[in-house]
Order: C-alpha cells, then sequence, then structure tokens
C-alpha cells in the first residue's frame, strides 16, 4: 500500500472518531516571476508553500512548487469554492485526484493532521537545528534527496562526503567535497540521509527509501513535513522535521504578502523535530479525544 493510501486511512480513521471543521480558505503565497522564485545558492524557494486552514483554525501546509501547480491553484476558479468543503472528502483526494487536486488533498489531510494533534493536546518538540541529530562525522557517507544548500558546507566541513540525489539532470555535476548526482542508487551506501519532503507529492517516497534501507538515519524536512509521521516511521524515516504554525494571524499575514518580517515581535512558527521516541503514536492520539 502507498504512503498516499495510507495516510488517507488515518484521517479516516479521525473523522470516525471526531466531528471534523469543515474547510475555511486555501491561503497562497503572492506571485512572483520565475526568476525570483528560487534562490539557487540555497536550494530553498520564497514563497514555496501554500496553506489550507480549516474552520476551527487548523492550518496544513504543503510544496506548491512542482511544475505550474502554484499558477494553476491561484488561476482555479474553484479556489473560492472550497470555502465550507467537507474536509475529509477533499483530503481523499490526496490519493484519487492528480496534480493541484493532489495537492489540495494532501494539504487538507496536514490540516485534519493538526486540528488531531490540537484536539489530542499534542505538541512535538521544538528544533533550532536542521541537522542537529545527523552529526556528520569525518569520512561518513551522508545522502540528501534534494539540495539543501544552506546545510552543505556544515556537511562538507565536517569531513563527511555528501551525494545529493536531484531530478533535474542540469543539476549534476562534482563540487569541492560533494556531489550531484540523479542515480538514487548512490543512497545504498549512506549511513544517514536528509530528505525533502516534497518526496510526499511527486510519487518518489517509495522508490527513495527503497534505496536507503541500510541508513540508520533518514531525516525528512520541509513544509510539506507537518503530516502524519506513523506511516513514515514505519517505512524507516527517523526524524520528521517541518513548522508549526504558532501565531495564525501573523503567519497568514506573512505567507500571502510573502513579507516573512511582517508583525516583528510575534513567532508565527516554530521548527518541530519528531521521532519516534517522541510520538505517541495514532491510537493513542485518538484513545485521547
Amino acid at each position: 500500500m502507498t504512503f498516499a493510501a495510507d495516510y488517507l486511512m488515518q484521517i479516516e480513521s479521525i473523522a470516525a472518531r471526531t466531528t471534523l471543521p469543515r474547510v475555511h480558505a486555501l491561503h497562497l503565497p503572492p506571485a512572483r516571476p520565475v526568476e525570483d522564485c528560487r534562490d539557487g545558492r540555497s536550494g530553498h524557494a520564497r514563497g514555496e508553500f501554500c496553506a489550507l486552514e480549516l474552520e476551527d483554525g487548523s492550518i496544513g501546509l504543503s510544496y506548491v512548487l512542482l511544475d505550474d501547480t502554484l499558477e494553476r491553484l491561484r488561476d482555479s476558479p474553484e479556489r473560492s469554492a472550497l470555502r465550507g468543503l467537507d474536509a475529509l472528502a477533499l483530503a481523499r483526494r490526496y490519493v484519487s485526484g492528480t496534480g493541484v487536486e493532489r495537492t489540495l488533498g494532501f494539504v487538507c489531510a496536514n490540516a485534519v493532521t493538526r486540528c488531531l494533534f490540537d484536539r489530542a493536546g499534542f505538541r512535538p518538540d521544538g528544533s533550532a537545528d536542521s541537522i542537529g541529530g545527523m552529526d556528520p562525522q569525518p569520512g561518513e557517507r551522508i545522502g540528501m534527496i534534494g539540495l539543501f544548500g544552506p546545510l552543505v558546507a556544515r556537511i562538507v566541513e565536517a569531513g563527511a562526503r555528501l551525494t545529493v540525489v536531484e531530478l533535474d539532470e542540469r543539476a549534476v555535476g562534482e563540487h569541492d567535497g560533494w556531489r550531484v548526482t540523479t542515480d538514487a542508487r548512490e543512497l545504498e551506501s549512506c549511513a544517514k540521509v536528509l530528505s525533502t519532503s516534497t518526496l510526499l507529492l511527486n510519487d518518489t517516497l517509495d522508490r527513495m527509501l527503497g534505496h536507503c534501507s541500510e541508513s540508520a538515519w533518514f531525516a525528512m524536512v520541509g513544509p510539506s513535513a507537518g503530516c502524519l509521521p506513523d506511516a513514515l516511521f514505519a517505512r524507516g524515516v527517523t526524524v520528521l522535521g517541518g513548522s508549526w504554525v504558532e501565531d495564525r494571524e501573523a503567519f497568514i499575514d506573512g505567507l500571502t504578502s510573502g513579507d516573512k518580517g511582517k508583525r516583528k515581535g510575534r513567532k508565527a512558527t516554530r521548527k518541530f523535530s519528531l521521532t519516534v521516541a517522541g510520538y505517541p503514536g495514532l491510537p493513542a492520539l485518538l484513545e485521547r479525544l
């Protein structure tokens, strides 16, 4: 069974236990010229994710820069029609839909996950360091799925050997202390792997994990990582890192305006890190409802 099917089955179990709030709104980052959307040095994008809000204020996040997803979401006449939709019905599109519909289903499922966490009184531990648990060692083989530019220097300076797996052949090349390839088999010799959470949307999750079965540490990070972790932990993911919305109003203002510095003094989000040891599991959370 795919991760999407597993995840939806878990969302169905939440809906069977408690009444889910309906969809309130889809929030998108502002339009930017293509050349202004990506930072080639960091491998990250400004305005890279959307937020789906439920009527109780629960917010889910998802990456939106795959293909033309963001443009299609912005231009879709159905965007305003999302208000009031049944959250479970929308979440089901993660399995039944493709493209934009699949993204909408996924981000809604993530909003339902946040709703469950809040109602069950669960808050994942905070994290101030994206690779704090990796602890790269001299000579160690480190894999990276998707380029996390700001982390490359830290890994290389520790003396580890870094291999980055990308889908875009134009990124392939040798660099000082690290290399980029499209061959996922290169991950099979890596003791630790850091992965983008975009795998949850581009249908490459199970294929990539299949090459990481010998990895002792596999971290998945990014805005799309705010999902139920049960099915990921069962597949060998050891760390899930994402963003936890603390201040709904400040967060939405910053997302839709593109101004992350807006409302200084108000912490809109915090980074979280979730491991098997720190997670009670879906059955336990359902029992708390």
